[in-house]
């Protein structure tokens, strides 16, 4: 498997300093492929610039401007790799009819992380132990972390977990004033948790995170909304300062730090509900969601009787249930179920959600009309009652272990 790795990074103030440079010449390096693209492109002779195109000009870059050369040589390359993908990404949405969304410049906050593709070139993770010291009722050996970088040199790492499986790239980003190192590791070892022999259905929803079949629901803690008025005054405040002034500098800082601050909250309920999940269960089966075409804006419905007019199309209902279904975090929960599920030797089956809130969980029978609420079904064939999201874990545990079972077979 490959897993990633992520600790907190302690610079010195020097190597602060080297780190923030560090990502400005790889931006500038990073527009600069851009421009020459852009340019290119305009030429009337239509020349195609490539990744090996300006892969090639890198050494005489780097031998003209002692800013680019103090660098790795290695890291540049994953820059331009990365406005290369960008690219890629860019003429398949094209091809396929969807927003293409043209590269951009990217300004000093947009641009944050800095990749070596390979350990050992241009970067080094390494664990070295220091002498051992004596307690009195042992000797403990305390292990001294770092990670060499090129240009900045061996910045202390705060190690809060060991590292499994084998080091293959070394990221460092900077989020607000903290700065992290990343690893990414394959052949990281499995952990199989001991067969339970239980099988659970799970249903999203906006009043709870997750709803299971046994009748248990996990909370949604709307982290969002908890922080809204927070955010709406530092917005404010945002709005009054002069632009490129350092006290909106200030500002911006602090309005993205209660958006850091919502997405940690977020992420550690995630791994919180899924890691119990996965230590009961063996078989959790999850609704097949596509949480971008359900929080899409609704499509205009032009009014075929009156020229430039439009009928109503919902839109005004659903900007609510989009930042409630957005603030419950339903895609990094699912990301983080299916990791773990991985690692402990548990599945995960995806089922398709349609009609899985309409059909009765008793009989089969499925209409609209039986679920009357949003908390209460009461089945218009068989009159059977039960909270509707209850009703719809189970119905999506029954075609989970179909599936699965369709599969085994």
């Amino acid at each position: 498997m490959r897993r990633a790795f992520k600790f907190l990074l302690r610079p010195t103030a020097r190597q602060a300093t080297a780190l923030t440079a560090m990502l400005d010449d790889h931006r500038a390096l990073y527009n600069a492929a851009l421009q020459e693209r852009r340019d290119a492109y305009r030429h009337p002779s239509k020349v195609t610039v490539r990744y090996g195109d300006q892969s090639a000009q890198l050494r005489e870059i780097r031998a003209c401007d002692p800013d680019q050369g103090r660098w790795s040589f290695s890291s540049q390359q994953a820059t331009l790799r990365r406005l290369d993908r960008a690219f890629a990404g860019f003429f398949r949405r094209v091809k396929a009819g969807e927003t293409p969304g043209y590269p951009r410049f990217r300004g000093a906050g947009r641009f944050d992380t800095v990749e070596w593709p390979r350990d050992g070139d241009g970067c080094r993770w390494n664990s070295q132990p220091e002498h051992p010291t004596r307690t009195r009722t042992r000797t403990r050996t305390r292990t001294r972390v770092r990670v060499r970088l090129q240009g900045v040199g061996h910045v202390k790492v705060h190690q809060h977990r060991p590292v499994a499986g084998t080091v293959r790239t070394v990221s460092v980003k900077r989020e607000g004033r903290r700065w992290y190192v990343v690893l990414s590791c394959d052949d990281v070892p499995a952990r199989p948790l001991p067969a339970t022999g239980v099988a659970v259905g799970v249903d999203m929803g906006a009043a709870s995170l997750v709803t299971l079949s046994d009748g248990r629901q996990v909370g949604n803690p709307r982290f969002l909304a908890a922080a809204a008025g927070r955010l709406a005054r530092a917005q404010r405040e945002l709005a009054r300062k002069k632009r490129g002034s350092t006290r909106r500098r200030k500002t911006v800082a602090k309005v993205a730090a209660l958006h850091r601050r919502v997405r940690r909250q977020r992420l550690d309920l995630a791994h919180t509900v899924a890691r119990d999940l996965v230590r009961d269960h063996d078989l959790i089966a999850v609704e097949a969601l596509r949480i971008v075409n359900m929080t899409r804006r609704a499509a205009p419905r032009p009014d075929p009787d009156r020229l430039g007019a439009f009928l109503a199309n919902g839109q005004a209902a659903k900007p609510g249930l989009n930042r409630s279904v957005l603030d419950a975090g339903w895609g990094v929960f699912l990301a983080v179920l299916r990791a773990k599920a991985e690692s402990a030797g548990r599945v995960v089956v995806e089922v398709n959600p349609a009609n899985t809130s309409r059909t009765c969980a008793v009989c089969g029978h499925c209409h609209a009309d039986s679920r009357r609420t949003q908390a209460a079904f009461v089945c218009v064939a068989c009159g059977h009652a039960a909270h509707a999201d209850v009703n719809a874990a189970i119905n999506i545990l029954r075609v989970g272990l179909a599936r699965q079972g369709a599969e085994a077979a």
